[in-house]
């Protein structure tokens, strides 16, 4: 049989192993997020990537990294959906704690979140050193959902209050999508990918045509859409994500129902 051939995303994946092993002393480098889940889209989805480093990064080490990324961005364009928190092996137990990140082209530091250490203890992908089980400690039991319901309340349903956000394709997409994916790990326990999402939130009742229109920008090519319809659009997404976010805080995201006063599917 013949060997299928290596894709763009493949040989990125492996320069880039390459490369930050020779930047940084490195334990291992493992994928998640759409990658991992099956669902990825090459020039759509992001690369979530994590690297555990043996110690923590000085300054030295973050110019290094820093320097292996530009010369990344100027060679590969796919790269820019190229994100990595750069995780100290002995930090993997610390739950909060922020890490040095690239992310959008450049260095900032972020937090591992439990949404990513469920993905990858769930399948995450190993591109070089042990799998993430053997050195990812579990969830503590409610971890995940608390840190569900708290990014609900304090950062999607503020957004909520602000309509010019919602103007803008990425806010429709994301807000949705969330609101399914924390439905769902909510009330069943699981995680689904932004397919299923899409599937979800039919079933919760959203707009068909809104979910129509983020099914269309991840996995074709959708038309152009004019102000007033996007104004529109905007209003409904929006209203739909504000009720849905207070009906799965207030019942965990069960039972399997559309949000009180959602708006319309037609």
């Amino acid at each position: 049989m013949a060997a299928v051939a290596a894709t763009e995303t493949d040989l990125l994946l492996k320069r880039f192993v390459s490369a930050v092993r020779q930047a940084v002393p490195t334990v291992a480098v493992w994928a998640h997020g759409s990658l991992a889940l099956g669902d990825f889209r090459p020039g759509r989805s992001d690369l979530d990537l994590i690297a555990v480093v043996e110690n923590p990064l000085d300054a030295g080490d973050r110019d290094r990294l820093v320097d292996m990324h530009r010369r990344l961005l100027a060679e590969e364009p796919s790269a820019a959906a190229l994100h990595c928190s750069y995780v100290v092996g002995a930090a993997l137990p610390e739950a909060g704690t922020d890490h040095v990140t690239w992310a959008h082209g450049t260095m900032l530091r972020r937090p591992v979140t439990p949404v990513t250490r469920r993905e990858l203890l769930d399948g995450g992908l190993t591109l070089h050193g042990p799998p993430p089980a053997e050195l990812v400690p579990p969830l503590l039991p409610g971890q995940l959902e608390d840190f569900i319901r708290r990014d609900l309340a304090e950062f999607w349903l503020p957004a909520t209050a602000s309509p010019r956000l919602w103007l803008r394709d990425v806010w429709v997409d994301l807000g949705l999508l969330v609101l399914a994916r924390a439905t769902v790990t909510l009330r069943d326990g699981r995680l689904i990918t932004k397919g299923e999402a899409l599937a979800e939130l039919l079933e919760i009742g959203a707009p068909a045509d809104v979910v129509r229109d983020i099914g269309e920008r991840r996995y074709a090519s959708p038309e152009p859409i004019g102000r007033l319809r996007r104004i529109r659009r905007g209003m409904r997404a929006r209203a739909f994500v504000r009720r849905g976010i207070k009906h799965a805080l207030a019942t965990g995201g069960s039972p399997r129902q559309a949000p009180p006063g959602a708006p319309s599917a037609t």
